[in-house]
């Protein structure tokens, strides 16, 4: 939309310029444009216009000839897809998906493993949607729906339980297929090893030792019948259950005429069973049942190791913080309270939230508390909140109890974050894979050169018979089959490569994608701070710290954690300068208590004693000694939370409690900026919180006060190959917008499911790391590709000179599955 128009919108609809939020009381103008936040402001001042908003507008149906009545009709299904593995699947469940009555559109990603489909619902119903696309061995599920498994109603995250169950169960078929092409393999190659290769070889060398094999192994004999027929059942039960899943995937390809490397090793297993059935109908002893069943039972092992690699990476990740609130206690006239289910709350519902628990609801605040909004704010420090003033759902609610009034909508900003996060996912196409690309052009070659092959006997008068088997001789030689197994291979070493060093990949394209990008966003709370409060600063007497801790003691603020913490009986700072013996219950010292929105009062040891911001001070008529002002406002500058204590009617002393960087920050940044990475720093924080960061040479921007939205509309508008790095569930939907996504271990569900890459022992030496990963695995995957080459560069020699046969066809397999396996099991290090 054009600038004019887009101003024209805002207007009407009171929404951001930047992210399409609405504009809150403290929105701000440039002139001309209106903007939610000072952080919108700077981006769009920064960066330019965007092209689109950062919410998704879900109005837009993608139908070209409706009009917008129409569109307001159409609604939206989100499934989860299971058995997703390429690009080409994408494609085909997107053709499915289009061919039902009523549906606009569908976007799938096989890297989220979601499809997303505009549809009109009285056309089609969301379990129609859901049993279309159940076909050809893809299972479909309602993301909104509960699951036999157990997921619960509205949930909105990935339930890892019930994703680590259907993924148990698809590796135990897949387990159960190459077991079984083992068995009738092993069955199968037991003649060819006993009679069949050594007359083979006795054609070939002609040496006496072995002629006897060639002249005692006749096909038309009844030991040679009973061995064609034994091969041809063995073969057949290999191909049809153990290489089904090469087979779908070829039929997949062909279908959407995108060629991938499943249509390599389907063009090598069916060449080679055909070409052996004819040639046993012949009498000729030429038939490959054999590498028909190694091909497709090497493939289906690497796919399997594949899979295991990928379900440990799955099961290295923990439970994290669960960010949604599934019920909510319903606060009656009459003082009662009353649990029901989140989604049965209507607007003017009062609900009670205590201490530690999640506000369920966006609304409005009616009694005093405390609450900590970083997950969906990014703000790193505790707010204060008054009677009147807003909730945001999904915040938690650290100090007092809340009575919270539903807004009109009765809804979550976590759920507006999900719903944006679920659009986002569900249209983050997979990269087509370089191994696909490869394939296409592979199969363009070795079919034109069969057919060839096949005119050129026909021409010369060998008979259809001879033609036909020429041509597949082509294919059988030509196709680089072995490319089908590297790239599992590769991939699953890459992910175990990654696993090691505390690096959780959930795609597998990440580590090629990785190398590609221009620009790092980093969060900062969480991301380049720890995210928990600390003590960073005290300057109080020794005895006034210590009644300090007992106080907060009983207080649930995140700095009365910190405070405790570092002055408590057990903490290091009772090494003898505490006064009173270690071990006091806090309780017991205490004869009075009572708590303050922006701090605490109380009698500790007989003393008076009062613990908050110069505000609280100030109310109780306590005196303020000179230069505590002062530091107090330096403190603030930053980003820090000043805590005044003092005793008696007079304030002594300062705590300085802050989200500090963590370690490794600067050196992390640094190793970017000597890549030619541009990196930029984005959090919902004041400025003065990120000056620090603002002063490292390599940082190029810092955003500050940026919303949730508005992180997704700058990475947008970021030039180039965008990487996100974030922890929170305010990250989630930036995550998802970038080209790549990595959550720090001790982020969110939300944020991890929306990240490619999770950094599993919260190092955030580790995003360093993955770049240098990424470097490597590009590398070998090209070296396997060249060295899955190798049996075509064997065996298309050997077919030129006439010796093409079993043995020797057995022979080049072997030596480039060695190859390419041997490559597999360097260490990427020595890349």
């Amino acid at each position: 939309m054009s600038g004019p128009d887009r101003d024209a919108d805002a207007s009407v609809d009171a929404t951001c310029y930047l992210c399409g939020r609405t504009i809150p009381s403290s929105g701000v103008e440039d002139g001309e444009r209106t903007f939610c936040s000072t952080g919108c402001l700077d981006v769009a001042t920064t960066l330019g216009a965007p092209a689109t908003t950062g919410e998704p507008n879900t109005d837009d149906s993608g139908d070209p000839d409706g009009d917008e009545g129409t569109r307001e009709d159409l609604a939206r299904t989100f499934l989860r897809i299971d058995g997703m593995h390429s690009a080409t699947c994408e494609a085909f469940l997107e053709s499915v998906a289009e061919g039902c009555e009523g549906v606009v559109d569908a976007e799938a990603s096989y890297v989220t493993e979601t499809m997303r489909v505009t549809h009109d619902p009285d056309r089609v119903s969301d379990a129609e949607l859901r049993d279309a696309a159940s076909t050809l061995g893809y299972t479909a599920y309602l993301r909104s729906e509960a699951t036999e498994e157990g997921e619960s109603a509205g949930a909105t995250r990935r339930s890892r339980e019930m994703t680590g169950m259907r993924k148990r169960r698809d590796d135990r078929l897949l387990e159960l297929r190459y077991a079984a092409g083992l068995l009738f393999g092993a069955f199968l190659l037991l003649p060819y090893v006993a009679v069949l290769y050594p007359a083979h070889l006795a054609s070939v060398t002609e040496l006496a030792l072995l002629s006897g094999f060639e002249r005692s192994f006749r096909l038309n004999g009844a030991g040679g019948l009973m061995f064609l027929r034994l091969s041809l059942v063995l073969a057949g039960i290999v191909l049809l259950f153990t290489g089904l899943p090469v087979l779908r995937g070829a039929y997949v390809g062909l279908r959407m005429r995108r060629p991938n490397t499943d249509l390599l090793v389907a063009t090598t297993v069916t060449a080679a069973f055909v070409y052996s059935t004819a040639a046993a109908l012949l009498g000729r002893t030429d038939v490959f049942y054999d590498l028909a069943v190694v091909v497709a039972a090497a493939v289906t092992a690497a796919t399997f190791y594949e899979s295991s690699v990928k379900q440990r990476a799955l099961e290295e990740l923990t439970d994290l913080t669960v960010s949604q609130v599934e019920a909510a206690r319903l606060y009656e006239p009459d003082g009662t309270t009353a649990e029901i289910p989140v989604e049965e709350l209507e607007a003017g519902d009062r609900v009670l939230v205590r201490a530690g628990e999640r506000v369920p609801v966006d609304g409005v605040v009616e009694s005093e508390c405390t609450v900590d909004e970083a997950i969906v704010t990014g703000e790193s420090l505790p707010v204060g909140k008054e009677e009147g003033d807003d909730a945001v759902g999904g915040s938690v609610v650290t100090d007092g109890a809340a009575v919270v009034r539903a807004g009109p909508e009765a809804t979550s900003s976590i759920d507006r974050i999900t719903t944006a996060l679920w659009s986002l996912q569900s249209g983050n196409h997979g990269v087509q894979r370089r191994a696909d690309r490869l394939a296409a052009r592979a199969v363009a070659v070795v079919a034109s050169a069969a057919v060839l092959a096949g005119l050129v006997a026909a021409a010369s008068g060998s008979g259809a018979t001879n033609a036909a088997l020429r041509s597949l001789t082509v294919l059988l030689v030509g196709s680089p089959w072995l490319i089908g197994f590297a790239t599992p291979l590769s991939v699953a070493t890459g992910i175990e490569e990654a696993l090691r060093r505390g690096i959780v990949v959930f795609d597998e394209t990440v580590l090629e994608r990785l190398r590609g990008v221009d620009t790092v966003v980093f969060d900062k709370t969480g991301t380049l701070t720890t995210g928990e409060m600390e003590v960073v600063e005290a300057d109080a007497p020794p005895g006034l710290l210590d009644a300090a801790a007992a106080l907060e003691a009983r207080a649930s603020h995140p700095a009365a954690a910190a405070i405790v913490a570092a002055f408590g009986r057990n903490s290091d700072f009772h090494d003898g300068r505490g006064g009173d013996e270690c071990g006091d219950d806090p309780t017991d010292r205490m004869s009075e208590f009572d708590t303050h929105l922006s701090g605490v009062e109380g009698v500790v040891d007989g003393t008076p004693v009062l613990v908050g911001d110069l505000d609280l001070f100030a109310d109780r008529g306590w005196a303020i000694e000179e230069g505590i002002e002062s530091r107090v406002a330096e403190a603030r500058g930053f980003g820090r939370l000043p805590v005044v204590v003092g005793r008696d009617g007079a304030a002594e002393g300062l705590v300085v409690v802050g989200d500090e960087p963590r370690e490794g920050w600067a050196g992390t940044i640094a190793g970017l900026g000597e890549r030619g990475i541009e990196v930029v720093v984005l959090t919902g924080d004041d400025e003065a919180a990120t000056e620090f960061f603002a002063r490292h040479e390599d940082v190029a921007h810092v955003f500050a006060g940026v919303p949730p939205e508005g992180k997704t509309a700058t990475v947008e508008r970021l030039a180039g190959r965008v990487a996100m790095v974030g922890d929170g569930t305010n990250d989630a939907p930036a995550l998802a917008a970038a080209d790549l996504g990595l959550s720090l271990g001790g982020g969110t569900d939300l944020a991890a499911d929306a990240a490619d890459v999770a950094i599993a022992d919260d190092d955030i030496g580790s995003v360093e790391t993955a770049f240098d990963l990424a470097s490597a695995a590009r590398r070998r995957v090209r070296q396997n590709n060249r060295l899955a080459l190798g049996y075509n560069a064997i065996a298309i020699p050997a077919a030129v000179a006439g010796v093409f046969n079993p043995l020797t066809a057995m022979f080049a397999a072997v030596v480039g599955g060695a190859l390419v396996g041997a490559n597999c099991l360097r260490d990427l290090a020595d890349e």
